[in-house]
């Protein structure tokens, strides 16, 4: 049998000349749609340079909801539902921004007692949101104990929710002139206890992640948004902030009687990971505050707008009593609360950053245009920027530091 010499030759010089092959060759990768890190059905488009990325391209659109269009096809009252749909972490906030944009259409202001209630809900959202925010997070830089931590605080806000709501997590709990219903008896000292609770687990949470050598490590430096990027991007809420944007909605142009609370807006330095989580923690820490402020001085008083007699459908024990209130609800609940003809834009700092909704009405009950600025969708927007650069393990923690979702990403 003839034998074939084989020479392999110097395994040195075969690696150099592998390497001197394949310098310069790029690879593409899809993370997503499905995929842990990503939050939701978010697919980024990578390529890579080895383990360093060289661009990032975001693809959303694999929910296709048409929120929009479908809030011009129903009554006001109608889509406040699909509100609950968008942030599906703080579905509160995102009801009484939607009936505060409406009611700005239609001239129309909520009793000081509404206001207050409502105000009590969008803080309770926010605490609920950064609870779940920086849980998650903290599991994308591997540390899953704060998550725990995290979601057993967040389970107490559920229960809250639900004995005002009647449900826990989506809640359409405001109508266009008021809320659904008033608060029910010995709810606000159950908000009272829980936050009395919520405030240490804020604080072990701090201890437990902020001095965590393998957290500060994956955080610190990683994902820098400066001042000029975020505000060119239009990122806002707590990713703006956290670049040192000192802009707040709440204290900018106060809605809710915000200006009546004390409350202090943090910021961040450099606008790493790192700012991003600690501008969470404190954004916790001072809803708390606001919350036990709102139920100090909550007024007396009624709960919607009376004299709104083709906005707000009356409370149920007296539309069973009254025939000219039995009337006044068959027509809103048929044709929708009555708006005059006109285009409005309203926007509220939601947890996530500005929530906007700008309405256009040709009269009637139904929108005639309805267009969100949805802050996730524009935090999402420096990506191709943010993330060439680092090395592929960085993608979860930028991903986890900017807290997106992706139901009102895909609207």
């Amino acid at each position: 049998m003839a034998i074939k010499e084989v020479s392999i030759g110097d395994i040195g010089t075969r690696a150099a000349a592998a390497d001197e092959e394949f310098k310069g060759d790029q690879m593409m990768i899809n993370m997503g749609p499905s995929h842990p890190a990503t939050h939701g059905v978010l697919r980024l488009r990578v390529e890579m340079d080895g383990e360093t990325v060289t661009s990032c391209d975001p693809v959303v659109g694999y929910l296709h909801r048409g929120d929009e269009k479908i809030a011009e096809n129903m009554t006001y009252n109608q889509f406040i539902p699909y509100t609950d749909r968008l942030d599906y972490i703080g579905p509160l906030h995102n009801n009484v921004t939607f009936a505060l944009a409406v009611e700005k259409l239609a001239g129309l202001k909520v009793p000081p007692r509404c206001e207050a209630i409502r105000l009590i809900c969008c803080e309770l959202a926010r605490l609920q949101s950064h609870l779940l925010g920086c849980g998650v997070y903290a599991m994308d830089c591997g540390a899953l104990t704060a998550f725990m931590y995290t979601f057993t605080e967040r389970e107490k806000l559920y229960t809250l929710i639900e004995q005002l709501t009647g449900a826990r997590f989506t809640t359409s709990y405001t109508r266009i002139g008021g809320v659904a219903r008033d608060i029910p008896e010995g709810w606000l000292g159950n908000v009272l206890k829980v936050m009395n609770e919520i405030e240490p687990a804020v604080e072990e949470i701090d201890r437990l992640m902020s001095r965590n050598k393998i957290f500060y490590d994956r955080t610190v430096g990683v994902g820098v948004i400066s001042k000029e990027d975020a505000v060119a991007y239009g990122l806002s809420g707590p990713n703006l902030r956290a670049s040192g944007v000192a802009m707040d909605l709440r204290r900018d142009t106060p809605y809710l009687g915000y200006e009546n609370y004390d409350f202090d807006v943090p910021i961040g330095v450099s606008g790493d990971c790192y700012d991003r989580w600690l501008v969470r923690l404190e954004e916790m820490r001072q809803s708390i505050r606001i919350i036990r402020q709102a139920i100090d001085k909550l007024p007396d008083g009624l709960w919607y707008a009376e004299d709104a007699r083709k906005i707000y459908s009356p409370p149920k024990d007296k539309i069973l009593t009254s025939m000219e209130e039995l009337i006044q609800n068959f027509m809103i609940v048929t044709e929708g609360p009555q708006m005059p003809a006109g285009e409005v834009y309203f926007e509220a700092e939601n947890p996530k950053g500005a929530l906007g909704f700008y309405i256009v009405s040709k009269g009637g009950g139904v929108p005639y245009r309805v267009k969100i600025r949805a802050p996730s969708f524009c935090n999402l927007s420096i990506l191709p920027k943010l993330v060439p650069g680092h090395m592929v393990p960085d993608i979860p923690v930028i991903l986890g530091s900017l807290d997106f979702v992706l139901g009102e990403c895909d609207r």
